[in-house]
């Protein structure tokens, strides 16, 4: 069985590429990574093909502010995937990213290959109509390098002309079913976490410490964190927040001045050490199809509350391993918080629930198992 994976980034797609060159299957790997970073991962430098400029042209625009009005999104992703298409070798199997793989779909199909669209997100309809709802909501002008019609056109065509689509959750699966797609094209299958990298280590202190790991955004649900931690004013706590922070998110930082604490990007080899210092941790999302952190910080012994529209139903046990709450509900938030702040020895007991159930199958050879079982029934 040789699979080609193509990702416009890393992403979890590397994983999948090592669970995969690990048992033999692995053809080739396309990336916007350069072979340097990719070899880090065990996949060797002849299966790697770098496309780079998408990288170069991202991170460009990322550290150039005047940059950020002329990025073009569609652009950059048929630059990559149309040069991953003219790099791109035979196979069995083709699985690519969504919006950055449909040429080089066409040209699997032309091989012969049974076709995958790798879809982290919702649906891309559901997410763009969300995240709209949301910037109204907030009363913040939605950038225009947010939302991109010939994006979601091109990503409509994926999941339409794609034999398959792999997806993280049950609440993307609902978005997915909700839009008239078919069922028996949807993959469900969770990722994962790496157990020698996220592990628990002595809390140095009694602090009730909430934490939340990611880029501060709009569809992060942070603002409502804020807004929940803000207004009960937990004694002897802290809000600690690890990550980048995007700009619409500054004038709420700037509301919330002094009741919490940002700590901007921390390499991932090191979260562990903050997870650790953690009571509980919040991902208050209104829109993440999987949350990686969410058994990165159940594997550091913290409970999760997080909202129905993540990937935590499907990995936290409701009352045992942590809560999940609706979307956009700060008193939902404010009482679960509440509760693990007054009954400190029940939120020792759900970090260590929490701990056992992500060791217990969800690491990534979990889901490289049963990524690899499921190619072979598609075959």
């Amino acid at each position: 069985m040789k699979i080609n994976i193509s990702v416009a980034g890393k992403y979890h797609l590397f994983n999948l590429a090592q669970q995969l060159e690990k048992h033999g299957h692995l053809s080739q790997l396309i990336t916007s990574y350069p072979k340097f970073e990719v070899v880090k991962f065990g996949i060797p430098k002849d299966k790697v093909n770098s496309v780079l400029i998408k990288e170069i042209v991202e991170r460009a625009w990322r550290k150039i502010p005047v940059l950020k009005h002329i990025y073009n999104q569609h652009l950059v992703h048929e630059l990559f995937d149309k040069l991953a298409m003219r790099s791109l070798k035979p196979s069995d199997i083709f699985v690519g990213t969504s919006s950055t793989s449909l040429h080089t779909l066409r040209a699997a199909k032309q091989f012969g290959a049974v076709t995958i669209i790798e879809r982290a997100s919702s649906h891309i309809s559901f997410q763009d109509r969300n995240l709209e709802e949301e910037y109204n909501k907030c009363g913040i002008k939605i950038p225009a390098y947010q939302f991109d019609p010939r994006v979601t056109e091109k990503e409509l065509c994926e999941y339409e002309e794609a034999d398959y689509v792999f997806i993280p959750s049950s609440f993307v699966k609902k978005t997915y079913l909700d839009f008239g797609y078919p069922a028996e094209k949807l993959v469900q299958i969770p990722y994962g976490v790496e157990l020698s990298q996220f592990k628990q280590i002595p809390k140095e202190d009694n602090i009730f410490r909430v934490i939340f790991a990611g880029a501060s955004r709009l569809i992060k649900g942070v603002h409502y964190l804020l807004q929940a931690f803000s207004e009960l004013d937990i004694p002897n706590s802290e809000l600690l927040l690890i990550g980048s922070v995007n700009d619409e998110m500054k004038p709420f930082f700037k509301k919330y001045e002094g009741k919490f604490r940002c700590i901007g990007h921390i390499p991932q080899k090191d979260l562990y050490k903050h997870y650790s210092q953690g009571s509980v941790f919040v991902l208050n999302s209104i829109d993440d199809g999987f949350g990686y952190v969410i058994p990165q910080a159940m594997a550091c012994g913290l409970p999760v509350i997080c909202t129905t529209n993540t990937g935590g139903p499907d990995v936290v046990r409701e009352g045992k391993d942590g809560f999940i709450i609706p979307i956009r509900n700060v008193e939902a938030l404010k009482n679960k918080l509440m509760y693990l702040f007054e009954n400190p020895g029940i939120c020792r007991q759900m970090g260590q629930s929490a701990k056992e159930r992500v060791a217990e199958g969800f690491t990534w050879d979990d889901y490289g198992e049963r990524m690899i079982a499921q190619y072979r029934l598609l075959l």
